[in-house]
């Protein structure tokens, strides 16, 4: 007799003793990340048929165009968690600065911070390919009872309590770490309901993937150019497979699966990197090492670097331990 899946609701009221900070709030916090992520899943499945693709007509803090998408995906997550009354503060990479949420007893006992990326890989919608959603969950480390301020979102990503994504792709999946290893559960449409599908997810040690925009080649710096060439060297088990599809978190989510790694260096034209601290290299970062991984800006471990602003940028090398260690090699090797 098949044993019946497990839902999202059942995973985390067995699974909440393990959390080191043992309260149904972030339980909360969860299932409310799970409800914005069916609205929006709701949305994005409908791209094409109402106007909500296309260029929104204004720019983030980043100076980015923002998808239609991006604006609402940003708004429902907000709304969700706000309502929710459960978390003190939220930061965006939609938004120029953090938002402070007082309690409903208006005495801001509310202890979590939420740091999320509503809509990775956005400019993929017009085009119907996958997207993501990218959250951070930290405790606050000013006193309860006063207004969150920016000290309590620029932590280092090895103070994250939780992190996750959402990927939107041919089926909706919520990935998510507490710390104590990675699980995955796809959404059933016709029900409304995430189940458990992919329990005790991890990297394979070893991969054949390599995951970069090689159109940015000539601008990246020596150690990943001889990297790469590495990668396509006739050699052993390589050449490896190129796959890069523009969505950190599709990237990231095939790579855990199948084993590989992912590159976002700096360049040129990005001297600081591209990808956010805060919004993706931290969460991608915590779920990699928790599922057997390793993440890195070439030279650091990405959740031992201090963040220093809300919008920072770093380099990002992320995935297969053994392919992430061997980037490492090049890059020490090439300063």
């Amino acid at each position: 007799m098949t044993r019946k899946k497990q839902t999202l609701g059942e995973f985390i009221i067995e699974h909440q003793a393990s959390f080191k900070y043992s309260s149904g709030e972030l339980s909360s916090l969860i299932n409310s990340i799970r409800l914005a992520a069916k609205v929006v899943n709701h949305e994005v499945n409908k791209a094409g048929l109402v106007d909500i693709i296309g260029q929104s007509g204004d720019t983030n803090i980043q100076g980015e165009d923002q998808q239609k998408l991006d604006v609402y995906a940003n708004t429902k997550f907000i709304q969700t968690m706000t309502n929710r009354n459960i978390v003190c503060g939220i930061a965006s990479e939609e938004e120029d600065d953090f938002i402070s949420i007082n309690s409903q007893d208006e005495n801001h006992q509310n202890k979590y911070v939420v740091l999320i990326d509503p809509l990775d890989g956005s400019t993929n919608i017009d085009v119907n390919v996958s997207v993501g959603t990218i959250f951070s969950i930290y405790r606050r480390v000013t006193p309860q009872g006063t207004p969150v301020t920016i000290e309590d979102f620029l932590q280092k990503g090895n103070q994250q309590v939780a992190a996750g994504y959402i990927v939107y792709g041919t089926s909706t999946m919520l990935v998510y770490t507490t710390g104590d290893g990675v699980n995955g559960f796809t959404l059933n449409p016709a029900i409304g309901s995430f189940y458990l599908s992919h329990p005790d997810m991890e990297f394979p040690e070893d991969g054949n993937i390599y995951s970069v925009n090689e159109g940015n080649y000539l601008d990246f710096p020596q150690g990943i150019k001889k990297y790469i060439k590495y990668c396509q060297m006739e050699e052993g088990d390589r050449p490896y497979t190129s796959r890069y599809i523009g969505s950190l978190v599709s990237d990231f989510h095939r790579n855990m699966i199948k084993g590989g790694i992912y590159l976002y260096p700096k360049s040129t034209k990005n001297p600081n990197g591209k990808l956010r601290l805060l919004y993706e290299c931290n969460p991608i970062a915590f779920l990699a090492e928790q599922a057997k991984g390793k993440a890195s800006d070439g030279f650091t471990r990405i959740m031992d670097i201090q963040p220093m602003e809300l919008h920072q940028r770093v380099p990002f090398i992320c995935g297969s331990r053994n392919m992430v260690e061997k980037a490492e090699e090049f890059m020490r090797e090439n300063q």
